[in-house]
């Protein structure tokens, strides 16, 4: 209940499409699909201004795949979560500008880049580190800091939508790490 609350707040506070979508698998999982799907129905009930949605996993990312524009907030558990953020970094570009959060809305939260921690590169100053920013920009939106988030969010996307990075694969960026951090630090005082 608490998971599924937090996804309705969240769509209030995103100022956006404003829809949350249940993703399970109710055809097959029948139990905690129902479970998810009636708590769901009764939280929406408190935010008559937020439209629900359901939808399968598998359908899901197809349609992440061909129109990813028709989500808002997506709310499922771990296993299908799981899945479906990997899908989603591939969709925004990779697992180079890719964050997550597991987010405790009453108490501590943990944010990171979707990569992991990438061993087989440590101290060779090739990975693109937009994912670790973007996850420290998700922190700051949590903590309440909007417009702070709003400013890393422009700069990653000059940095990336004007050509200074040429691409976000380990290696291929065009620059060392440290140069794209010096770049994201110039961009983030510019906006």
């Amino acid at each position: 209940e608490r998971c599924i609350r937090y996804a309705f707040q969240y769509a209030v506070k995103r100022n956006k499409k404003k829809t949350v979508t249940v993703v399970d698998k109710a055809n097959v999982l029948t139990y905690s699909g129902d479970l998810w799907r009636r708590t769901a129905k009764e939280v929406s009930t408190e935010f008559p201004d937020i439209k629900l949605d359901f939808a399968f996993v598998d359908a899901t990312c197809m349609w992440m795949v061909k129109n990813p524009e028709w989500f808002d907030v997506i709310v499922t558990n771990n296993m299908f979560g799981d899945i479906i953020t990997d899908l989603a970094a591939m969709t925004q570009g990779g697992l180079g500008i890719a964050a997550g959060g597991n987010i405790n809305p009453e108490g501590v939260s943990m944010f990171e880049p979707i990569h992991g921690s990438a061993p087989k590169y440590t101290g060779k100053n090739v990975i693109c580190p937009l994912a670790t920013i973007s996850a420290g920009g998700m922190m700051l939106e949590t903590l309440g800091e909007e417009e702070a988030a709003k400013t890393i969010e422009k700069a990653i996307i000059k940095a990336t939508g004007e050509g200074y990075i040429k691409s976000l694969e380990a290696g291929k960026m065009g620059m060392s790490t440290g140069e794209v951090g010096d770049l994201l630090s110039k961009f983030v005082k510019e906006v």
